[in-house]
């Protein structure tokens, strides 16, 4: 910025014309004396204009290059005779500017210019696009457990407004071999099942846990998905063969809300349940949580956040929800007109769309937040196994520029550009290794991106990913 200061002490008429140009102004519209054009834009009256809105042809073709135009040859009126052009001094347009390395005689007035000509081009020109976020993993988070614990699969990862992270996990689908040390009598001396709710801070270590069976509410047969919402409240959804509910605790784990339930699955069309929930995310401004329902039916429906209440629902493109029995899902075949299951995960970006996984199928849809259908997108479309869009999680910056993808499938996890859903990047593969996958299942993403994964099946894991370089967040505030 300093040297940019100094050229345009040197070269401030040029700086300015340039400047105004690329602004916007048109460059057949010009006053005949300049004044009128140039002052609205500068705010300044005491520089004689006049000279160099003769030359005004050639700030045009410059101008037109810095905003990536084809090069049109200077025709008329030619550089007149207020300078005389100095052969000697030639106009090296880079190729970043759409010149393709074009060069031309200019006036000795121009070429003192230059300086200030750089720093236009820096300042106008449209700035390369941040490369997307590199990972790295972190292969000492989370720290040993305490009490002989043992994590079962792990189905759900959240991070909430303090950077915390919490993980839920069943207990119940450990082996006899990995909690030998709690059956009666033990077998080894470890391990046991950790409790269902687990919440870490940065390092590793952690807070607090709780969950399971209480009073009051029917905790799922299967656990499935945890998010933390504006108030700090835990919500928690399962996808056990009569799961149809969803739970609100403080986090604490006090009980405070039970939305649906437990019992014979119904039909899409029931708004007094869920049919196998799989994950949510809330709308704090209009109070609404947003379910992805899920394993069983196929659709999103929303409710009030306090009091359950059943607000509104939509299947795929934004239709009513339909039960109708898919096919296996074919790449080559037209789109599904509805949701395969599961309906696995439901985000909500700032500016007000609403992404949805459809796992098995391959797609993101994006809705506005009354249903009404945006658009659709593939990541790797010819994944015929269980799907490759398990979960979504929007990166933190003022832009939420890119989505983060959990694929259990391949085993990976992707980064999207949130516009247009290109692959930018990605991390991980099949294996035990860390920093590698077994059926990533859930992701999640704090403040500073650093990325948070869990895993099902025999993964049974939780793992930490952290930025490698400067990726452009705010520091977070202690």
């Amino acid at each position: 910025m300093d040297t940019c200061a100094a050229a345009q002490k040197d070269s401030f008429a040029v700086l300015m014309v340039l400047q105004f140009l690329a602004a916007g102004a048109d460059c057949a519209a010009r006053d005949s004396d300049g004044v009128a054009v140039l002052q609205p834009f500068l705010g300044v009256s005491s520089l004689d204009f006049g000279p160099l809105l003769r030359e005004w042809p050639f700030f045009c073709a410059v101008v037109r290059l810095l905003r990536g135009d084809p090069w049109e040859p200077v025709t008329e009126p030619p550089l007149s005779d207020w300078i005389r052009p100095d052969p000697g001094v030639m106009l090296a347009l880079s190729a970043g500017t759409g010149a393709g390395g074009y060069a031309m005689g200019i006036s000795a007035r121009i070429a003192a210019a230059l300086p200030a000509l750089a720093c236009l081009i820096a300042l106008t020109s449209p700035a390369a696009a941040a490369d997307p976020p590199r990972f790295q993993v972190d292969p000492a988070w989370p720290k040993p457990l305490p009490n002989d614990w043992i994590l079962g699969q792990a189905a759900g990862v959240a991070v909430d407004a303090h950077d915390n992270v919490w993980v839920i996990q069943r207990p119940r689908t450990l082996t006899d071999d990995e909690k030998a040390a709690s059956l009666d009598p033990p077998r080894t001396k470890c391990c046991k099942p950790a409790p269902p709710v687990l919440e870490f801070d940065q390092a590793g270590n952690l807070l607090r846990s709780w969950g399971g069976p209480g009073t009051g509410y029917a905790w799922p047969a299967n656990e499935h998905g945890i998010q933390i919402d504006g108030q700090g409240f835990v919500w928690i959804a399962g996808n056990g063969d009569q799961d149809g509910q969803l739970l609100k605790f403080t986090p604490e784990g006090k009980f405070v809300l039970q939305i649906g339930q437990s019992g014979p699955q119904t039909d899409s069309r029931d708004t007094s349940r869920l049919g196998k929930p799989a994950n949510v995310d809330f709308d704090m401004a209009a109070n609404e949580v947003y379910v992805a329902d899920g394993y069983y039916n196929h659709r999103i429906i929303v409710f009030d956040r306090d009091t359950g209440a059943f607000k509104r629902m939509w299947g795929a493109y934004g239709k009513p929800p339909t039960d109708d029995k898919l096919g296996p899902y074919d790449p080559a075949a037209a789109p599904a007109q509805q949701f395969a299951n599961p309906v696995h995960c439901v985000r909500i970006a700032k500016d007000g769309l609403v992404y949805v996984c459809d796992r098995t199928n391959d797609r993101v849809q994006v809705f506005r937040k009354d249903g009404s259908f945006v658009t659709e997108f593939f990541v790797e479309k010819n994944t015929r196994a269980n799907g490759s869009v398990w979960e979504l999680a929007l990166w933190p910056d003022a832009n939420q520029t890119y989505l983060l993808n959990a694929d259990g499938a391949n085993n990976e996890v992707r980064t999207l550009e949130r516009a247009t859903g290109a692959v930018v990047g990605a991390f991980g593969r099949n294996g035990r290794m860390a920093g590698q996958f077994h059926w990533i299942h859930n992701l999640a993403v704090d403040s500073q991106g650093n990325v948070f994964t869990t895993e099902v099946d025999t993964g049974k894991r939780a793992q930490k990913f952290v930025p490698v370089g400067d990726v452009g967040l705010p520091k977070r505030t202690p």
